[in-house]
């Protein structure tokens, strides 16, 4: 039975009631005191929701601000664990590392080298935080001279297979250094098959992947880009990422992607997509899903709170609110550190 059979038939047999019994239906009712809504309130919002981006750097010197996105900078190796650290004392169960590397070539080998500047932190951070959750971004556009997801083809087109292998070393590489997850978000055609593959064969079953299986071509990456210092130097993404006005292929990224092997999958955007983020919850009810509240949204909200035209404790609340609401399990959003500290306030 649909979603809107079920309210319609809830409908007919709550008029049927209310006239045999002469009863005036008042919902209100439960809304009256802060403890009726605690009460009877759908979806919450914990800090084990949340997941905290970190960009750690190669080249900083201290912790250098990201212009576009208030709050978030790239770190050293050292500054990394610490916030880290910082994060996992506030209830934040898990980190996603994005590395920038001090230097880049043609085939990305900062990505997959055994000292590559996640390797490092992520080596620093289990040492520190030894039950923290580290998720490792598992992408070539930070790595590579050229700010492609992939190798590059004579034809200067992104060689979907020839990046595949490189994929499962970089995941091989990174799983070595002690991540618990590495997250492909390239959308190469059969990634997460060679990148389970290549962690298998390498004794590497209990690193899990938590795959960008459903990644749109957004306008909304910009600050990303900025922080990670990975925009591409030619061209655009659009022949591997999303077109934004799909929203059925998403149910098929998001099944190839399971088959595959992929033990959480994720929605990128989050918040113009939330149909998306539903459609894939009702397709596949048992599968982890997260939502990233990308840099663009992040900075939105920043800029609207800085002139005093928003609340932003109130709005960043009920955005990470209703993505649950959708369908999300996990957010990962740059916001993670505020509002556990407002979660915790309460």
């Amino acid at each position: 039975m649909s979603t809107s059979d079920e309210v319609g038939q809830f409908s007919e047999t709550t008029e049927r009631q209310s006239q045999r019994a002469n009863l005036v239906i008042r919902p209100r009712r439960l809304r009256r005191t802060p403890g009726m809504r605690d009460l009877v309130r759908e979806v919450s919002l914990t800090t084990d929701d949340l997941i905290l981006p970190l960009f750690v750097s190669g080249t900083a010197e201290g912790d250098e601000p990201i212009g576009s996105m208030p709050g978030v900078f790239r770190r050293t190796v050292s500054g990394t664990a610490e916030r880290a650290v910082a994060a996992a004392e506030l209830g934040i169960r898990a980190v996603i590392l994005f590395g920038i590397p001090a230097r880049k070539d043609a085939v990305a080998s900062g990505a997959y080298a055994e000292d590559g500047i996640v390797q490092e932190a992520a080596r620093a951070i289990r040492v520190r935080c030894p039950d923290l959750v580290i998720f490792a971004d598992t992408c070539l556009c930070e790595y590579t001279d050229h700010g492609h997801c992939g190798l590059l083809a004579p034809d200067m087109e992104v060689d979907n297979d020839g990046t595949l292998e490189l994929l499962g070393r970089v995941a091989v590489s990174q799983a070595e250094a002690g991540v618990d997850f590495v997250a492909p978000s390239g959308m190469m055609d059969g990634m997460v098959g060679a990148i389970r593959g290549a962690l298998d064969e390498h004794d590497l079953q209990h690193v899990g992947v938590l795959s960008y299986a459903v990644k749109y071509a957004s306008a909304f990456y910009g600050p990303f880009r900025e922080a990670a210092q990975g925009a591409p130097s030619f061209g655009d993404r659009r022949a591997h990422q999303m077109d934004p006005a799909n929203a059925r292929e998403a149910l098929r990224e998001a099944h190839l992607d399971l088959e595959q092997g992929a033990d959480l999958i994720m929605v990128k955007p989050a918040l113009a997509y939330q149909d998306v983020i539903h459609r894939i919850r009702e397709a596949f009810p048992a599968a982890p899903l997260v939502a990233y509240n990308v840099s663009g949204e992040y900075a939105m909200v920043k800029a609207a709170s800085a002139h005093g035209w928003i609340s932003e404790r109130a709005v960043v609340l009920e955005i990470l609110t209703g993505l649950k609401r959708a369908g999300a399990d996990l957010v990962i959003t740059y916001h993670a550190e505020e509002v556990a500290k407002w979660l915790n306030d309460r």
